[in-house]
């Protein structure tokens, strides 16, 4: 419906509140950026008043998401003046929007009935079927966020758990029904991350024809993740793990008023041998999630070995350095690298360099030493983030290489402190999710997702799902694998 005044573009229209003139954000053409520039030209020639002597900010808000940045303060607004102006603006914004839905609805229906329907209508095995999924609006540079929640709601033991807990309404009298955005005014009482998660996890999979839109879980993100405020692109690892902590800690304290024991005993197949401790006490996270390494360091001097137990909940893997070049899946100079590579360099035996001198308590001083990781303990899901983002002197380098992962089968037991203790069936792992960063920076390009679903495999862009297939799926070039324990997976030891 917004689209910029200069070049037209509908991509991250931003109103400016002081004209009602709409421009495009800084990551389209960022005229919206030089709107502000060029309005404080005149004001700076002008002769000064006692009017112009106070500081003027100039604000805009996205007619998107109708969150309100300030560029002299270059800042995001979370608060509200005394008279609530910044809603009533956001309410006015709603109501054009509303209204162009409503006059466009009735000439769009049988398009809509149709085509899309249609789309979403699917043969297999001579049976008609309905594409279910539902895709996740980008609220301006959000794949990052939105490529973590397809795979985490399409990891059935994890998903399952938050969509069965008991609802929190965070909404209530006058504002029922409507839109909450949280302000320094409503204090952090009404900030509740598991909800917000919850809600998102229950609005997806529900077969809705829109894409959902989840900015009530992103304005929680920028209240407790100050990390990711902005609409600038993010690290999906590292918004993942900020994400599965803080779910963590909201959790060990209860939920909705309940206490954590009360729905530990609900969820009774949490149960004290599976659950692995990070930060306090167990939660969902850690029992899926939760794995623990021994972490060996032998000092080369006097032979002295020291063993510590490090709980984790994703494993980082360097891509060897021997593969680095190679980028495409069927190029010649040599072997593939596949994910065996990255697993072998991760636990393989080896020395430590000189910055990284092992303190021995023997020898009492720093020493040379060698280092080797054993998985004492494998998660119910196994996350293999691979570090495609390397430091350089000057920038943040990504490592394109392609490798190679299985689908099925993933055999982990080589990697175990005991692997006589484990049966055939224990250590073998199913891929359910995997993301993939397109571009070549960090801060840049964007982020989508595989994940399968009652035996089909989807792609998740943004507010867009299409069905694909596994000869798809094991082309990506994959930055984040979600695999589940295949045990768990059939049932014998369900979550």
């Amino acid at each position: 419906m917004f689209c910029s005044l200069v070049c037209r573009s509908n991509k991250s229209p931003w109103v400016c509140l002081t004209c009602s003139s709409v421009h495009c954000g800084r990551y389209v053409n960022g005229h919206a950026k030089k709107h502000y520039e060029d309005a404080q030209v005149p004001l700076a020639n002008h002769k000064r008043t006692e009017k112009h002597e106070k500081i003027q900010h100039t604000v805009c808000m996205d007619c998107s998401s109708y969150s309100t940045y300030c560029y002299r303060c270059d800042d995001f607004v979370i608060n509200d003046t005394k008279l609530g102006l910044v809603q009533k603006v956001r309410e006015h914004l709603q109501n054009l929007e509303n209204s162009a839905f409503i006059a466009d609805r009735h000439r769009k229906r049988k398009l809509l009935e149709n085509s899309s329907l249609k789309s979403k209508l699917l043969k297999i095995n001579g049976n008609t079927t309905t594409l279910c999924a539902t895709g996740l609006r980008n609220l301006g540079n959000t794949c990052f966020m939105n490529a973590i929640l397809q795979s985490l709601s399409n990891i059935q033991q994890f998903c399952g758990y938050f969509k069965e807990l008991p609802a929190v309404e965070l909404r209530n009298g006058k504002t029922a029904g409507r839109r909450t955005y949280h302000t320094r005014s409503q204090g952090d009482n009404g900030i509740s991350l598991v909800e917000e998660f919850r809600k998102t996890l229950c609005a997806l999979w529900q077969g809705s024809q829109s894409a959902f839109s989840p900015e009530s879980l992103f304005y929680v993100v920028w209240k407790i993740m100050p990390n990711f405020r902005g609409y600038q692109q993010q690290d999906a690892h590292e918004f993942m793990r900020y994400l599965l902590d803080h779910l963590h800690l909201e959790l060990q304290g209860g939920f909705n008023g309940i206490p954590r024991s009360v729905i530990l005993q609900e969820n009774s197949s949490l149960s004290a041998g599976s659950r692995c401790c990070i930060n306090g006490a167990s939660t969902v996270v850690t029992a899926i999630f939760g794995g623990i390494l021994q972490n060996e360091v032998n000092c080369l001097i006097c032979g002295t070995e020291s063993r510590k137990f490090d709980p984790f909940l994703d494993l980082s893997l360097d891509i060897p350095s021997q593969f680095r070049n190679k980028r495409n899946k069927n190029q010649e100079n040599g072997p593939s690298c596949t994910l065996r590579d990255c697993l072998h360099s991760f636990t393989d035996l080896e020395e430590l360099d000189e910055t990284e001198l092992y303190m021995c308590h023997k020898c009492k001083k720093k020493q040379k030493s060698t280092k080797k990781f054993w998985i004492q303990k494998l998660p119910r899901v196994l996350c293999l983030h691979l570090k495609r983002f390397h430091w350089t002197a000057y920038l943040r380098n990504k490592v394109d290489t392609y490798v190679e992962f299985p689908l099925k089968g993933l055999d982990m037991k080589c990697y175990l402190l005991e692997p006589e203790n484990s049966g055939p069936e224990n250590c073998l792992y199913d891929l359910a999710a995997v993301v993939v960063h397109h571009g070549s920076g960090v801060g840049s390009g964007h982020y989508t997702a595989y994940a399968t679903h009652e035996g089909r495999w989807f792609h998740f862009n943004d507010s867009t799902v299409t069905l694909t297939d596994e000869e798809t799926v094991v082309k990506a070039k994959a930055y984040i694998l979600f695999y589940v324990d295949r045990q768990a997976k059939s049932g014998s030891d369900k979550l």
